[in-house]
C-alpha cells in the first residue's frame, strides 16, 4: 500500500461577500424559504442557513433524471412561495426556469450555479458543477450574502456557518492535491463526464474517448470502434481506474464494468443525487476517499 502525507492546507479562506451583493430587503420575521432543484444544493443551503431557513429539495430520488423532470402543481406552489431558489443551470435542470416563469414570484432570489461559477457554457460543457469545489465555495458565499440580505439580524450567524464549510472544502482540495502528487500520472476511464471536475483537480487524465461518454450521457449507442478502443484501454490495464455513474445503465456500460472486473481494474461508482439522509460534505469526503483507495 502506498503511504503518503498530504500538504499543509491553507484553511484561512475568507468569504468576499461584497462581490455577490443582493438588493436590500425587509428583515424576515420567520424562516427564509429555500427551494433547491436537487438535494445536493438543498444540503448546502440547509447547512449554511441553519435554523433560519426552511429548505425543500425538488429532486431527492436517484432514479429521477433532472433533464426530464417536469414537476407538478405542488412543485410550482413551492416555487411561488420561495424566497430563494437554487438551480444548477447549464441545461441540467431546465424545469426550474419553466415552472418559475409561471409561479408569479417576481421577488424571488434565483441562484444559478452555472452563472455563479463564471464558466462558459459550450456544447461540451460539464454541467455537474457540484463536483467543482471552487464553484461550491462561490455558492456558499452567495448563500451567505443572499440570506443576510433577507435576514440581516442574523448575518453573522450565516457567516459563522459558512466558515467551517469553506475550510472543509479546502481540506478536500488538499486531499485531491495529494492524490495528484502520487497518482497524477495515471489514466482513468469514465463512462460519463459526471465527476470530471473532481478528476481534473486530482490531476488524473481521462483516457477514454470523449465520444464514449458523450454517447452514454445522451442515451445513444456508442460507435463500435469507440467501444472497442475503450474496452482495450481496460483489458490492457492502460486504465488504472474505471468510474461510472450508478444512476445510468446500458449494455455498453455493462460491457465496460465486466471488462474491468475481468481485468482486475478498480471501479469507482459515483452518483448525481445524495443518498437518503446524506449531507454534501460527507458525500464528497466518501467520494474523494474512495478515489484515493481505488488508486492505492
Amino acid at each position: 500500500m502506498v503511504r503518503w502525507k498530504l500538504p499543509a492546507l491553507a484553511l484561512g479562506v475568507v468569504l468576499v461577500l461584497t462581490g455577490c451583493s443582493t438588493p436590500a430587503a425587509t428583515p424576515h420575521t420567520g424562516l427564509i424559504t429555500v427551494v433547491a432543484s436537487t438535494n445536493v444544493y438543498g444540503s448546502i443551503a440547509s447547512v449554511i442557513g441553519g435554523t433560519r431557513v426552511n429548505v425543500t429539495s425538488l429532486i431527492t430520488d436517484s432514479s429521477t433524471d433532472p433533464h426530464n423532470f417536469q414537476g407538478s402543481a405542488r412543485t410550482q406552489l413551492s416555487l411561488s412561495r420561495a424566497d430563494v431558489v437554487i438551480e444548477n443551470g447549464g441545461g441540467y435542470d431546465p424545469f426550474v426556469d419553466t415552472l418559475l416563469a409561471g409561479a408569479n414570484n417576481p421577488g424571488v432570489k434565483l441562484l444559478n450555479v452555472t452563472t455563479i461559477s463564471g464558466k462558459t457554457v459550450t456544447p461540451d460543457f460539464n454541467e455537474h458543477l457540484w463536483f467543482d469545489l471552487n464553484t461550491m465555495e462561490l455558492l456558499v458565499a452567495h448563500l451567505v450574502s443572499t440570506y443576510a440580505a433577507l435576514d440581516p439580524d442574523h448575518a453573522s450567524y450565516f457567516e459563522s456557518n459558512a466558515q467551517p464549510y469553506i475550510g472543509h472544502l479546502a481540506s478536500l482540495s488538499g486531499w485531491l492535491a495529494g492524490i495528484g502528487q502520487h497518482f497524477g500520472h495515471l489514466g482513468v476511464v469514465m463512462t460519463e463526464p459526471l465527476p470530471g471536475y473532481l478528476i481534473d483537480e486530482a490531476g488524473l487524465t481521462v483516457i477514454s474517448p470523449p465520444e464514449f461518454s458523450q454517447a452514454i450521457e445522451a442515451g445513444t449507442d456508442v460507435p463500435p470502434a469507440v467501444l472497442k478502443t475503450t474496452l482495450q484501454l481496460i483489458t490492457s490495464k492502460t486504465a488504472a481506474l474505471v468510474i461510472y455513474n450508478t444512476q445510468t445503465s446500458g449494455p455498453q456500460t455493462d460491457a465496460v464494468l465486466a471488462a474491468a472486473h475481468d481485468a482486475g481494474v478498480p471501479v469507482l461508482p459515483v452518483a448525481e443525487i445524495l443518498p437518503p439522509g446524506g449531507e454534501y460534505l460527507h458525500w464528497m469526503d466518501s467520494t474523494v476517499n474512495a478515489l484515493r483507495l481505488a488508486l492505492t
